[in-house]
């Protein structure tokens, strides 16, 4: 028998008059309508609970604001390394250049997007790697290994040796033209390959559209600096550090911080990945010598004991997370429960996927990179809230912080970033073995914004 695959008249009036029955359903209509979904889903009990005060909490300084741009990963990772410069130092607060890093990326990952088109110049334009290749090249979202590369090659400097631009701050335009720009060079190059070019001529056009690339980053986001002067003072007026720096010599004196031995392990608990396992993800990553990412995924418990370990030792823990799920941005609360959504529409809207099947199904992936700034933790010594520094300012929230439940962690974290000494020998060992590959488009491959 052929199924009837048409909406009739009477599916339309059995709905209206099932709608209508429930008083429940006339509520929440006049409450959605006038407010909104998350308004009226707010659960205020929830909201209460958010506390300011934790069992383990380092003290970071003045919020920082990405503004309109996608650089989370970049404040995140920022954010752990100036924390190190204030303990040193002595400091209440300090920034480092944001604009600094906005600029070797762009510009890395211009070279990493050309040597992908020309690896790929022999398949058909319209495949799905190529397509992908070409989809978004220059994007600003990130992870920490993409960070970790531009800093061992490039150094970090403070803010007032590379401020903030209109182009850094807001950085659509710089992002839609050189876009345009890159998608010319691919075009250049792959036409170039079918013209029978050698390994010669296509360096040479490469190298053209690269000074190209740089006159676009300097233009929109200034030079950035070779060598720069610093004077920190704290809040005495101390005199605490002087003199002239390399951004790499800045960072190895100020920073201190051994990049390589900070390993980022995800938890993804679909079948496809296997736990104890190392995985990259093709095409990913930004500067070419450095290679792409590398993880190792581990359940959940594992994420959690060395994002403790790490916090109880005096050191901030950057992390990537589906940031928007159960988020209360004006309280700044993130906690699944804290939006009864399914309540209010009677149906398992978050109740109906479990983690794994919203990784299978499309229906969540790391969107946002942050840092753990502290934790609460119960009799056991298990996290029962998280103290969230985030990079939005501090007009926001609680005074630029957020709080996540237990839960929401466990739901809707997908990666922390640890020093490898947390890690169990055996989790070392499967981080350390031969990666598996995954698909440029895999959900672990998201970026963070």
């Amino acid at each position: 028998m052929e199924r009837d695959r048409s909406i009739t008249l009477g599916d339309i009036e059995q709905a209206q008059e099932r709608f209508a029955s429930e008083r429940a359903n006339l509520v929440a209509r006049n409450a959605v309508t006038s407010a909104g979904v998350r308004s009226a889903a707010r659960d205020p009990e929830i909201a209460s609970r958010a506390t300011t005060t934790f069992d383990i909490q380092l003290e970071q300084g003045e919020i920082c604001d990405q503004k309109r741009s996608g650089r989370c990963w970049m404040f995140a990772s920022l954010n752990t390394m100036r924390y190190r410069i204030m303990k040193k130092l002595g400091l209440k607060t300090f920034e480092l250049s944001q604009a600094y890093p906005l600029f070797w990326d762009k510009y890395e990952r211009s070279n990493w997007f050309f040597e992908n088109i020309i690896a790929t110049a022999a398949d058909e334009l319209a495949s799905r790697e190529v397509a992908y290749l070409l989809r978004d090249p220059l994007g600003d979202g990130g992870q920490w290994d993409m960070f970790r590369s531009l800093v061992k090659k490039y150094g970090v400097v403070p803010k007032e040796a590379m401020p903030e631009t209109a182009c850094s701050s807001s950085t659509g335009d710089l992002n839609k033209y050189l876009t345009r720009y890159l998608r010319h060079g691919a075009k250049r190059l792959r036409d170039a390959v079918a013209g029978g070019a050698d390994a010669a001529e296509l360096d040479a056009i490469k190298r053209e559209l690269m000074d190209g690339v740089y006159r676009v980053l300097a233009i929109c986001l200034g030079e950035p600096p070779a060598t720069f002067d610093v004077r920190i003072r704290d809040e005495k007026n101390e005199l605490k550090a002087s003199g002239a720096y390399t951004p790499q010599a800045f960072f190895a004196e100020f920073v201190d911080m051994d990049l390589d031995a900070y390993v980022s392990v995800i938890n993804a608990p679909t079948a496809d990945k296997p736990y104890m396992r190392s995985y990259t993800v093709k095409y990913l990553g930004n500067v070419v010598e450095d290679g792409t990412v590398r993880y190792v995924n581990l359940p959940i418990e594992a994420l959690r004991r060395a994002a403790v370990a790490q916090l109880e030792d005096g050191l901030p823990v950057w992390f990537g997370s589906d940031v928007d799920q159960g988020f209360l941005r004006d309280d700044g609360v993130i906690d699944p429960e804290a939006l009864d959504v399914d309540r209010l529409f009677d149906l398992p809207i978050e109740a109906g996927l479990d983690k794994a099947a919203r990784l299978d199904y499309g229906e969540s992936l790391m969107t946002h990179a942050m840092t753990l700034q502290g934790v609460n933790l119960d009799e056991a010594g298990e996290p029962t809230l998280w103290r969230i520094e985030n990079s939005w300012g501090a007009d926001r929230g609680k005074k630029g912080y957020d709080i996540g439940s237990a839960r929401w962690f466990d739901e809707y974290v997908y990666q922390v970033v640890v020093d490898r000494k947390y890690l169990t020998a055996e989790e070392l060992a499967a981080y350390e073995s031969e990666p598996v590959e995954l698909a440029p488009w895999d959900p672990m491959g998201a970026l963070a914004l």
